[in-house]
């Protein structure tokens, strides 16, 4: 059944509320709001009784799709759940009534909370430094490039305009290196999904800042050849770069430092299990090495004499990239879930996602094609091009997850594998749960070949039916008349 807008509900003269009597005298009222600010017409809200509105919004949450109601095996996401005591602490009311104008002296818990996780952050990644200020991935990544930049400029080594990417990369690495002001140059994959190590000798020369690397790749599979990359990128003077995406595979296992990268971001909402999705919050804390140490975002946070303090004298400091000190309720989820671990249940988390993906692969490869024949870490790419030849896209199948329950994987990424559909399980979803995804992407290929237009007219049973996505991507229309 469709459901009605609040507006459609609306009746005139219905009421959901009681407001205290106005303590204000209204003959003062010209003093209190300029006459250009009043209004002239009553705003036009709707008109609805409590019981109307209540329902009406508990309807329309459990239309919304969300990690606390299904699994959610987006690839290169990592959409694990989020447990409910970072919820709890990061609600704690000496957390939600700080205030990040306040003095040192009465922000002592908050800066302690900071300079912990930086600390946990530092020993995870092996770095020296970090920063918690980017605000999201792709904020983190243009941090990483603009300590980069600074770095070269530092050194009088100003020619260098060029960041290479891998041609598997996220797409806000390239959009991240435009920002921070450099050209992007895409190196290849080779037979086996990782860098081609040949075609990046021929790219590395005196004019590129750094290569910006996932590790393992958007293909869930580890750049074994990362000690060669490191030292083609490092001999020509650059500078190497982790994009942390994909750091869930990697908790206690290895760390960046030890592959040679100079900088790595973090997404704290993805690998430390805060909130993710619908645009924020994020946070995509930054660690550098020595390198990089003296350019990192002010303020520094940091502990003497028995305090905690803000530290501004950085004189060659990028400056600030957030506003404050990054988004501080991630922080303490993030660290909730960190000190809830601790090192051994990090380590355990990330065997556990590595673990889930091969158990699923082993379910579906069979049935559908594998992007690279590598064994994977955390994540894997198949496609979908044996259901094509029965005239099902992977776009179909996806739309088709929707009518039993599932949130469709990522599709049609990374470019480099035709018809796409990467998968990450994540460590927090139970083996019920992976058998019967798995049953059910096969039960979607069967019906590719038995019955393709069932397919291709998903998804049936959504409270919005097959849309033309083209369309509402050039003409979108978001405003209700």
């Amino acid at each position: 059944m469709t459901q009605k807008l609040i507006f459609e509900i609306s009746k005139t003269g219905r009421k959901g509320y009681t407001l205290p009597k106005v303590d204000v005298p209204l003959k003062n009222i010209d003093e209190l709001i300029p006459k250009k600010l009043q209004r002239k017409n009553a705003p036009e809200l709707p008109e609805v009784s409590e019981n109307e509105i209540v329902r009406h919004y508990t309807n329309l949450s459990t239309k919304n799709y969300n990690i606390d109601k299904g699994f959610y095996p987006l690839g290169s996401c990592t959409m694990k759940y989020n447990p409910k005591v970072n919820e709890f602490t990061s609600s704690l009311q000496g957390f939600i009534s700080t205030h990040p104008l306040q003095s040192n002296k009465h922000s002592q818990g908050s800066l302690k909370i900071m300079y912990m996780l930086s600390s946990a952050l530092k020993e995870i990644t092996g770095m020296s430094g970090v920063t918690l200020q980017p605000c999201a991935g792709a904020q983190g990544e243009m941090t990483a490039l603009l300590l980069f930049k600074k770095y070269h400029e530092k050194r009088n080594d100003n020619n260098r305009k060029k960041i290479i990417c891998p041609d598997s990369a996220h797409g806000t690495n390239p959009a991240s290196a435009s920002i921070a002001g450099f050209e992007t140059i895409s190196v290849k994959s080779n037979a086996n999904g990782k860098v081609d190590l040949e075609d990046l000798k021929k790219k590395v020369d005196d004019k590129v800042a750094g290569l910006m690397l996932t590790n393992p790749n958007t293909l869930g599979i580890f750049e074994s050849d990362i000690l060669n990359i490191k030292k083609v990128v490092h001999d020509a003077g650059a500078l190497l770069y982790m994009d942390g995406a994909n750091f869930n595979a990697l908790m206690g296992i290895t760390r960046p430092s030890e592959m040679g990268f100079d900088a790595v971001h973090l997404n704290l909402h993805k690998t430390f299990s805060t909130p993710h999705g619908g645009g924020g919050p994020g946070s995509g804390p930054v660690a550098v090495n020595n390198k990089l140490l003296p350019f990192l975002p002010v303020p520094s946070i940091e502990f003497q004499n028995g305090k905690y303090f803000l530290n501004y004298d950085h004189p060659d400091s990028i400056g600030k990239v957030h506003s404050f000190y990054g988004n501080f309720g991630i922080l303490v989820r993030a660290l909730t879930y960190i000190l809830l671990n601790g090192g051994n249940g990090l380590t355990d988390a990330s065997k556990n996602a590595i673990i889930n993906a091969n158990y699923l692969l082993s379910l579906l490869k069979d049935e559908f094609n594998l992007g690279y024949n590598e064994q994977p870490l955390h994540e894997f790419v198949l496609s979908g091009d044996k259901q094509k030849k029965y005239g099902v896209s992977t776009l179909n199948m996806a739309k088709r997850l929707l009518d039993y329950g599932f949130h469709a994987p990522t599709i049609y990424f990374p470019l480099i594998v035709h018809e796409a559909i990467m998968i990450e399980p994540t460590e927090t979803e139970s083996k019920e749960m992976l058998d019967k995804f798995a049953e059910t992407l096969i039960k979607i290929s069967e019906e590719a070949k038995t019955d393709p237009q069932i397919l291709i007219n998903a998804p049936h049973i959504t409270p919005v039916k097959k849309l033309d996505d083209a369309l509402a991507s050039r003409q979108v229309n978001v405003c209700y008349k």
